[in-house]
């Protein structure tokens, strides 16, 4: 056996028929060259005591390293078998922590850019496509505008911390329901991606609710009512309009502000709202009272005793505000509602008048009904008018009573808008409107 020289490294070739040809060194046992076609690699070979299987190690390239560099490493390798090392074992075992590593750091760039805004964007296209267009946009919209630090963090860094501060934080503002609803959107919205193994936890489970719900018993009075409609009057179009609409018909904030002229029949007499715009998933047909048509009127900048014309196109929203270039359904409702609040206090400032109790736009709905039922209106008509699945005709009755009372309705909201504009305008009630209260006080 020869000792490994450059001279016979140079030297050795493959034989014909052979893929590879080998030669050993006889200064250090177990070191061998290998040749195959392109290439001449150092090894350092050996027997498994435990096994007798043959073993060996890659130690580099002739040229690479120095056939006395290959020797020092294999004397190095040949000591560490000596003393029960295992460099095939050694070899696997940094492979594998290799491999873990670079799926550890796959793992966390993927976890970098799954944010919460892209969860969240996830959640509506893929899970809530399958539920109301108006439940999907307001549950993505309030958990974007609760989370509005955090949209760009990674999803799986929020913690039960960081929910509980946002949580608290509507809380302490006074805003336990808008705390309870962030609860159920993120949980929901968590819920399912770690159903989908797409994160490891859900940092808004086992979290308490809010410890007090806000009451929902707000009834504006008459005089309140009047104040209202007329500070909604000094608002700008479209935004004092669609306040007194919204008074007018008792249809919920989002309803009036997506109302597109398609919407509404030809004479302006009713408004049918589709399927997909209620909160109930049904078809809702409201009457427009006369003071609602000369809003719609007005919008359409026709005088009362003209003609209508033909009505604008039915995909154009009512109440639009121009954004981009494009109508755009009302938005900054906080700000209206504080100029409403401004110029309320103001009227009342003027008579020296205590400050109006909180209130909030949604209290119409109530206020309506309340002045409905006073004034003799049964209550399945108020359930059919606010379109609610529950209310004085429910359960097995609901099943069999597909009554829409639409005469009564109308009714209703006749009724209704004329006692807002005799508390707004000072407009005299007809005589058909005898509020229950006089009636009784007359028997």
């Amino acid at each position: 056996m020869p000792s490994l020289t450059d001279r016979t490294v140079a030297a050795l070739s493959i034989p014909e028929g052979k893929r590879e040809a080998w030669l050993s060194d006889a200064v250090v046992k177990g070191l061998r060259l290998r040749a195959t076609p392109g290439s001449k690699t150092f090894f350092v070979c050996w027997t498994d005591r435990a096994t007798g299987e043959r073993r060996r190690e890659k130690l580099g390239a002739w040229g690479s390293i120095t056939i006395e560099q290959a020797r020092d490493a294999a004397r190095i390798v040949m000591g560490r078998i000596a003393a029960g090392a295992d460099p095939a074992a050694e070899r696997a075992a940094r492979a594998a922590e290799a491999a873990r590593r670079k799926a550890e750091a796959a793992r966390a760039a993927s976890e970098a850019a799954f944010t919460l805004d892209a969860l969240l964007t996830d959640w509506q296209a893929l899970h809530l496509c399958n539920r109301r267009p108006r439940y999907a946009a307001e549950a993505t919209r309030a958990m974007r505008a609760a989370f509005k630090a955090h949209l760009a963090t990674p999803a799986a860094a929020l913690d039960h911390a960081a929910v509980l501060r946002v949580v608290d934080g509507f809380t302490k503002a006074g805003k336990p329901t808008t705390a309870g609803l962030i609860l159920r959107y993120g949980s929901a919205c968590y819920g399912w991606a770690v159903k989908r193994r797409r994160l490891a936890h859900n940092p808004f489970a086992g979290l308490p609710k809010p410890d007090h719900k806000a009451e929902r018993d707000r009834v504006l009075t008459d005089a309140e009512i009047g104040e209202v409609w007329r500070a909604a009057g000094t608002l700008p179009a479209p935004y004092g309009p669609a306040v007194k609409l919204l008074l007018l018909t008792l249809a919920r904030r989002d309803e009036v502000n997506g109302m597109t002229w398609g919407e509404i029949a030809p004479d302006l007499s009713a408004w049918t709202q589709p399927p997909r715009r209620t909160k109930n998933g049904e078809a809702h047909v409201v009457h427009l009272a006369a003071p609602a048509r000369a809003l719609l009127r007005d919008r359409l900048g026709i005088a009362p005793d003209a003609p209508l014309p033909a009505l604008p196109p039915s995909d154009a929203l009512v109440f639009g505000v121009l954004h981009g270039g494009a109508l755009r359904p009302i938005g900054g409702h906080n700000w209206v509602k504080r100029e409403l609040d401004k110029a309320i206090a103001k009227e009342r400032a003027t008579r020296g008048a205590e400050p109006m109790q909180p209130w909030v736009l949604h209290d119409f709905r109530r206020t309506g009904v309340t002045w409905l039922a006073g004034a003799g209106f049964p209550p399945h008509v108020a359930d059919r008018l606010l379109n609610h699945t529950q209310g004085a005709i429910n359960g097995v009755a609901r099943i069999y009573q597909r009554n829409q009372f639409l005469p009564e309705r109308a009714a209703a909201l006749d009724a209704w808008a004329a006692h807002v504009l005799a508390m707004g305008e000072g407009a005299p009630m007809p005589a058909v409107v005898v509020p229950l209260e006089r009636r009784r006080a007359r028997t």
